[in-house]
């Protein structure tokens, strides 16, 4: 089932002309940086982007005007871990690890010490759910002890879908943001 989604998704997402794409993109990522959760965190967590994934830029470009502390996942594939480590360039510094961009030396930032968490995902259901690419690295990420910061799926509408298939260990958004929709929830799933 979750395979079905994640391919109908994805075909969604390709039909989007580059102008919807980019539009949709500014619009969800103004929506977030508006929220009061961004506002007062001092520590984010943001993605560097894959194809189809809303364009952080501007909300780590904002961050960092604002004097925030910018970090992205680091992910060991050999050990199927994922470590939050500090961004202090879009540019420099940054090597490509299975497609995705990260820092080439930087330390683990403490969990505790993070406040707001930006999760890229194939879809996310209007119970605060989402759908991965099937590695697991966000859930185990979330799972970890001391980790309390908001969690916050970042997604064109399209990936909003009003239910969807989840297992025990899934980790729950508390906030989705989309180009149209802000969605609020608490932990066990339920919308505010």
């Amino acid at each position: 089932m979750k395979k079905a989604v994640r391919n109908q998704i994805k075909v969604e997402l390709a039909s989007l002309s580059a102008r919807q794409a980019r539009d949709g993109s500014a619009k969800a990522a103004q929506r977030l940086m508006e929220l009061p959760e961004f506002h007062d965190a001092r520590t984010i967590m943001a993605y560097l982007p894959i194809p189809g994934e809303i364009d952080t830029t501007s909300i780590i470009l904002k961050a960092w005007q604002d004097d925030k502390t910018v970090l992205v996942p680091k992910v060991s594939w050999d050990e199927r871990h994922m470590v939050a480590v500090e961004l202090t360039s879009l540019d420099a510094g940054l090597v490509v690890a299975k497609g995705l961009r990260e820092p080439a030396d930087a330390m683990p930032w403490p969990a505790e010490n993070i406040d707001f968490v930006i999760v890229p995902a194939i879809a996310f259901d209007r119970h605060g759910h989402r759908l991965g690419r099937g590695g697991g690295f966000y859930d185990r990420f979330f799972a970890q002890v001391g980790l309390a910061a908001t969690r916050c799926g970042l997604a064109h509408h399209l990936q909003l879908m009003d239910e969807l298939p989840r297992h025990g260990h899934d980790q729950p958004m508390d906030i989705i943001v989309t180009d149209v929709d802000v969605l609020r929830f608490d932990r066990s799933g339920s919308a505010d």
